[in-house]
């Protein structure tokens, strides 16, 4: 099995992202080939420390995660990457929400997409998404409204998939004892992370 190649990320401050996981498996199949991935990814450690200092509750707030995927056979030189671009999109769309699930996230609504064109001039198309965490505490339980992103496109003939999520109002309006957090800065600092991925 070929191995797909790392993607390559923007630099990450070292004292706020964690890299949480790396790993290389079959993302989907499509009727006539596989479709390898190698997956990078990150949490906001520092942001999990301060609310877990100030409140007790240790989760994980805010994450991205960047794909490289190869194909298995590779693609036809003439068609490329055209030829799948909305199988893998349509299948990049159920895993990130899949993904979403899996870390607790309920009621998920995908919202519009827009293009936008990454550090390197390639055309992405960003997808967002809205949702809820129900966060369990020994007195309450409360709704987090939390915002995704998830862009797909092609680098140089291979595609790419970014993305991530964070609290969507500031988590001191949410949860007693928290801090007060920036839902702007943390989608305008995903953006550009999805921008500057290759």
């Amino acid at each position: 099995m070929p191995r797909p190649p790392a993607p390559s990320v923007p630099p990450l401050d070292e004292r706020e992202w964690e890299r949480t996981d790396e790993r290389e498996e079959v993302r989907f199949e499509l009727p006539t080939m596989r479709v390898l991935a190698h997956t990078l990814v990150y949490e906001d450690a520092a942001l999990r420390a301060r609310v877990r200092d100030c409140t007790g509750v240790d989760h994980t707030w805010r994450f991205f995660f960047a794909t490289a995927l190869e194909f298995e056979p590779p693609l036809p030189p003439l068609t490329g990457t055209a030829s799948v671009y909305g199988s893998v999109r349509s299948e990049a769309r159920d895993a990130f929400v899949d993904d979403l699930r899996d870390r607790g996230i309920e009621a998920i609504d995908r919202g519009r997409t827009e293009r936008t064109r990454t550090e390197t001039g390639d055309r992405v198309s960003l997808t967002r998404y809205r949702g809820r965490y129900r966060l369990r505490t020994d007195e309450a339980s409360v709704d987090v409204p939390v915002a995704g992103l998830l862009g797909v496109w092609t680098h140089d003939g291979d595609f790419r998939l970014a993305g991530g999520c964070y609290p969507e109002q500031s988590l001191a309006a949410t949860l007693d004892g928290a801090p007060e957090t920036d839902p702007n800065g943390f989608r305008d600092e995903l953006v550009d992370l999805v921008r500057g991925t290759r």
